[in-house]
């Protein structure tokens, strides 16, 4: 299950979020498979991502989303994004 949530100041900083790589993709679709856990923080973009056999999730800028390990799906990008990230 994708985990989306709108994280306050201070979570942010305590999970050092600005210290994570930044990840840019432009407007686009393709099928992602997580073989780890990842937590990212949008810092801008519109996405949808459909996991295999499940329903779509809708994020964006100000979004902590956390993807768990084996996850299949597809991300359809709306709109550029741009996040931090973290594996594991």
């Amino acid at each position: 299950m994708i985990h989306v949530e709108r994280p306050s100041e201070e979570k942010l900083l305590k999970l050092n979020v600005r210290s994570w790589p930044i990840w840019t993709k432009e407007v686009s679709e393709f099928p992602w498979e997580y073989d780890e856990p990842e937590t990212c923080y949008i810092l801008e973009g519109d996405v949808i991502v459909t996991p295999e056999n499940g329903d779509p999730v809708s994020f964006g800028k100000g979004d902590l989303v956390i993807f768990p390990e084996g996850l299949k799906c597809r991300w359809k990008i709306n709109q550029a994004v741009r996040k931090h990230y973290r594996f594991g």
